[in-house]
């Protein structure tokens, strides 16, 4: 078993060595999403997906039984048009080997985790996750519980075990690290432009600045 980093450079994201599993954004979970607005982790998980996207950060998407939970929801799915989620009767998504078994092929170890919900399709595989020596990060808003509380101690059930809470912007800082990297910087600036809400205003307003002294 590998130790998770936590300190260092190295504790950072690489798009390199990241990979990205979406676990249940359904309409049953959102039905019973209690812990933050539906329309807040709608934005999130989708500004997420784009992202990894942009990066090239291989992205799995995961649904538990769809015929009775539904469909994961179409923002998600337009951003990966030819790929079909993988539907699992386990709920926990770390013992379908549908998904681990790809997640192992990959080679990455920075697992990036965002579902519903967080106590239960999250912590499941985030906690099973790291004891087989994986970095877990969770994506913690664009994740949500039955309620405030079960999203609350979810999250620090698995920060105890050792998974890290991130952002979904601070997830894109990471992976971006330098704006002299242009082969990303202006996708991503699309991608904050779309989803970032205030950042996405300060942007505007900078990109608007930039361009009147350019005249």
């Amino acid at each position: 078993m590998t130790k998770t980093v936590k300190t260092g450079l190295d504790a950072l994201l690489r798009p390199q060595d990241s990979i990205v599993v979406l676990i249940d954004h359904q309409p049953y979970q959102f039905a019973n999403l209690q812990s933050h607005e539906s329309t807040i982790i709608i934005n999130n998980v989708i500004g997420l997906a784009k992202t990894a996207k942009v990066f090239d950060v291989p992205t799995i998407l995961t649904s538990v039984t769809e015929d009775r939970g539904g469909y994961i929801i179409k923002g998600l799915t337009d951003v990966f048009p030819d790929q079909k989620p993988i539907n699992r009767t386990f709920i926990n998504t770390w013992e379908d080997p549908n998904v681990t078994d790809i997640v192992k092929r990959s080679g990455r170890k920075q697992l990036v985790l965002a579902g519903l919900w967080t106590e239960i399709c999250v912590a499941m595989p985030a906690l099973q996750a790291l004891g087989e020596g994986y970095d877990v990060f969770v994506v913690s808003d664009a994740c949500g519980g039955v309620t405030p509380e079960a999203h609350d101690i979810a999250v620090r059930r698995m920060v105890a075990a050792g998974a890290v809470p991130i952002n979904w912007l601070a997830v894109l800082a990471e992976w971006q690290r330098d704006w002299a990297r242009e082969r990303t910087a202006a996708a991503v600036a699309g991608v904050v432009l779309e989803h970032g809400g205030a950042s996405a205003v300060a942007l505007a307003w900078e990109l608007q600045l930039l361009a009147g002294h350019a005249k």
